[in-house]
């Protein structure tokens, strides 16, 4: 059996501000700190370690690694697992589960994952992007975690760990049910503060975590919201909107608001991807 890792990076044990996860040459107002960055991406990518170790140890025959943080392009591959193979780059047709397509893969794995927008004390909650102010799908509000089991479970990949704070383990087992193998490297006590685990002891949680829940993987069900599914979402400016209701299919549901209906979690993925795309346009023509 194959496991796919989404590493992000928000998540990760001692990342409380947006500085220690924007790369230098980020095009963002806030700021960014060379030194902080690549402290959190050694953090990143030897947290991805250990889980790549605890899958192998439970007897995964490849492990395949998908960045999934801004850029896409922050795990060190020198310092990554030897047996390791790594996705990375932006504008992958899959997006933040590149690699579920892949023949035999049997579960998927998050890694310094958080919490969906607008959870409180959720260290640096949001979902995607900081324009979105929640996901609907069928009704039901989630996070990036749902979004990508969704698509996941296009292939046939159940969910079958999370590592983050304690809102993402918890919004996580919520939706996708208390058998997915749950690691808290943190709590947060607000939305750029946390309580956290020391980084090896996170490392042996998470290392642990990867060889149960890779064990558990047969007993584990992909997730399936109900198809065809309806996707709402809230957006920051009714200007985003107006850009994501080009793409055909999308709906306007209110100043702020749009919708569309996904045949299935390919195309959930494709059309949430382009209508994020159209919202990040600086110049409309």
């Amino acid at each position: 059996m194959k496991i796919v890792i989404s590493a992000d990076m928000e998540g990760t044990t001692g990342v409380v501000e947006w500085i220690h996860v924007q790369p230098p040459d980020h095009a963002n107002p806030v700021g960014s700190s060379g030194a902080e960055y690549s402290w959190a991406r050694l953090t990143l990518t030897r947290e991805v370690n250990a889980a790549v170790e605890g899958a192998l140890a439970a007897g995964a025959e490849q492990v395949i690694v998908n960045e999934s943080h801004d850029g896409m392009r922050n795990i060190l591959p020198e310092e990554l697992h030897q047996e390791a193979l790594l996705i990375n780059g932006a504008h992958k047709p899959l997006s933040m589960v590149q690699g579920v397509d892949e023949p035999g893969v049997g579960g998927l794995i998050y890694t310094g994952y958080h919490a969906k927008a607008g959870t409180p004390n959720g260290v640096l909650a949001h979902t995607y992007t900081g324009f979105v102010q929640d996901v609907r799908l069928n009704g039901v509000s989630v996070g990036e975690y749902g979004v990508n089991a969704a698509t996941a479970g296009h292939f046939g990949v159940p969910v079958i760990m999370v590592a983050g704070d304690d809102h993402t383990v918890r919004q996580t087992q919520e939706l996708l049910g208390d058998r997915i193998v749950g690691v808290v490297v943190k709590r947060g006590i607000g939305t750029m503060s946390a309580i956290n685990r020391q980084p090896e002891r996170a490392r042996a949680l998470i290392r642990e975590g990867a060889k149960e829940a890779v064990r558990r993987a047969p007993e584990l069900r992909p997730y399936n919201p109900g198809f065809p599914c309806r996707v709402e979402v809230d957006i920051d400016h009714q200007q985003r909107v107006d850009l994501a209701t080009l793409i055909p299919g999308t709906e306007r549901i209110g100043d702020r608001s749009f919708a569309y209906t996904a045949s299935d979690g390919l195309q959930l993925m494709l059309i949430w991807r382009a209508t994020l795309n159209a919202m990040m346009t600086r110049a409309p023509l």
